[in-house]
């Protein structure tokens, strides 16, 4: 059943963007799933279909948003083995593998997490967004592994949006660059844009873009005779956008280890072990870990904080590494 919600601008309200004022008076919804109705020509002023979430309102405006009935998501399942780290009536946590992708879309319609959620539970997940992400509170890129929140319900969806769009979320990953960033601890911050020569990529802008915030701190450096220089970092994120942290390492020329999209190719090395050139060059991922993610429970109004082991893969270029060149 759809949903109706109206509301008068008063004096004081003047002038404020449509969006933010919506999301003001209704804390139930995030910033961005107005932004959303929006554009979709939910939204009515003075009874006329406005679809543009930047127009600033007057005093006396009548505005009324429809929030539509959720639409049943029509995906096939898959029968895929979930990592469940932890599980409640209003959330899952999950520790994605790499290789797999969040949601069906272009090239990947039915082996995606959210086939897989619907095989596990299909009955179990909010249904407030996209009709192929049922769930989907946030995305990890399909080479990367780590830590991801699922809503099992409307309530907790919106609860944890506004968490992530008030950047309130704990978000901590664990990468491999190449190179070393001087100085070793800092906070990168930029303004992120789809790349103007390729629409799959992002690229720091000096003028458009959404702001970015990239905490940093160097964990290790490895850096002998036998193998290229290569850091092993902590990345915190204050912001959550698309490639944000892929794209902050190629801005400092720091690019992570087996990143396909924003790569760079390493200077063959003398005497470099075998073994340890051979897993740099073949790694079919990017060694990028979402290790810890944290956030308040919606429902228990207490401080939930997950953390995850490095995959397999990625510990054992680490050791090897470790052991170069003792």
């Amino acid at each position: 059943m759809e949903k109706k919600i109206n509301l008068t601008v008063k004096e004081v309200d003047k002038k404020q963007r449509i969006d933010i004022f919506i999301n003001n008076n209704e804390k139930n919804l995030s910033r961005n799933r107005v932004k959303n109705l929006i554009l979709d020509g939910k939204l009515r002023i003075n009874k006329k279909i406005h679809k543009d979430p930047s127009k600033k309102i007057s005093a006396g405006d009548v505005l009324q948003l429809i929030i539509p009935e959720p639409k049943k998501a029509s995906l096939k399942p898959y029968k895929y083995k979930l990592d469940i780290v932890y599980e409640d009536k209003d959330l899952i946590i999950l520790n994605k593998p790499a290789g797999i992708v969040m949601h069906p879309g272009a090239g990947n319609f039915d082996k995606t997490i959210v086939n897989a959620l619907m095989y596990y539970d299909k009955n179990s997940l909010s249904n407030i967004g996209d009709e192929l992400r049922p769930g989907i509170v946030h995305r990890i890129d399909k080479n990367t592994s780590g830590l991801i929140v699922i809503a099992k319900n409307n309530k907790t969806h919106e609860d944890l949006s506004i968490q992530f769009s008030k950047h309130s979320i704990i978000r901590i990953y664990e990468l491999l660059i190449w190179g070393k960033i001087r100085p070793s601890k800092g906070k990168i911050e930029t303004l992120i844009t789809r790349s103007s020569k390729n629409r799959q990529m992002m690229e720091v802008s000096n003028t458009k873009g959404k702001k970015a915030i990239t905490n940093y701190k160097t964990l290790e450096i490895f850096e002998n005779q036998n193998t290229p220089t290569l850091s092993l970092l902590e990345c915190k994120l204050e912001t959550g956008r698309t490639h944000q942290i892929r794209v902050h390492m190629n801005y400092l020329g720091n690019n992570i280890i087996g990143d396909d999209k924003y790569k760079k190719k390493f200077k063959k090395i003398k005497n470099i072990n075998p073994l340890l050139e051979e897993k740099l060059i073949n790694l079919n991922r990017q060694f990028l870990h979402a290790k810890t993610i944290g956030f308040i429970h919606p429902k228990k109004k207490k401080e939930m904080v997950f953390n995850s082991i490095l995959p397999q893969e990625l510990e054992i270029i680490l050791k090897m590494l470790r052991n170069t060149g003792k």
